[in-house]
């Protein structure tokens, strides 16, 4: 009885972590939201909004991450259970990365206020506004539901947003280029703010695709932030 009790608790725990989880990913595709209409609408009070906010999301991550070390150390979990709940210590990091920089595109917007940070560029980062928030919206919903419709459809996003991603730097680097430095620099940071938070958004992808079919590719194994300190 001991034993089933002690299961019981465990399962508790974790549908807590997956609550979180869920929690988190709606948090982030609110602040990736509003982060993209305060850069494309030179909004400061939603600009600010984003920018408080991320305190609720890392909050979230370190509350979870402490329920997962108890259960990893209380509970000693094995083989499927243990892989659950070293990928949702993975994907709260990821997430919280993600609201990381949500955030920055928030901070540039402040920022250039009240002028447009990236004015020869608003078409482009109004489809990578929408790519992103494209990405958000289904891993929520793939946090959701495990239904792997969600995963491909993030990878599509980020096939979009990395396709922008390189039209931006090949634009800034062609001779008809006219902008200010302030805005080259701008471009630059903003459209690797919003590559990177669709990588992460693919690394959630195929981690809920590892838990569900047991088959994790290479990608997944990467992480997503080496090399770069722009999370």
């Amino acid at each position: 009885m001991e034993g089933q009790h002690m299961r019981e608790i465990f399962e508790a725990e974790l549908k807590q972590v997956g609550d979180d989880l869920v929690e988190m990913s709606s948090l982030v595709a609110q602040a990736i939201d509003k982060a993209g209409r305060a850069l494309l609408g030179s909004d400061l009070a939603l600009a600010q909004e984003v920018i408080v906010a991320d305190q609720a999301i890392d909050e979230i991550e370190r509350e979870l991450d402490s329920r997962c070390v108890l259960l990893l150390a209380q509970q000693a979990p094995v083989a499927t259970d243990l892989r659950v709940v070293v990928s949702a210590l993975r994907m709260s990091a990821t997430l919280e990365r993600m609201g990381d920089l949500a955030r920055h595109i928030a901070q540039v917007a402040r920022g250039r206020y009240p002028v447009v940070a990236v004015p020869s560029l608003v078409d482009e980062f109004t489809r990578m506004h929408e790519a992103a928030t494209g990405v958000a919206r289904r891993v929520e919903s793939l946090l959701q539901t495990r239904d792997l419709e969600s995963a491909a459809q993030i990878e599509q996003n980020d096939d979009v947003l990395d396709e922008l991603h390189t039209g931006n730097f090949a634009a800034m680097l062609g001779g008809e280029w006219s902008g200010s430095t302030q805005e080259t620099v701008d471009v630059t940071l903003l459209s690797r703010y919003y590559e990177r938070f669709g990588d992460h958004g693919v690394s959630i992808a195929e981690r809920v695709t590892f838990l569900v079919t047991g088959e994790f590719s290479d990608a997944a194994m990467e992480t997503p932030t080496s090399g770069t300190t722009t999370h």
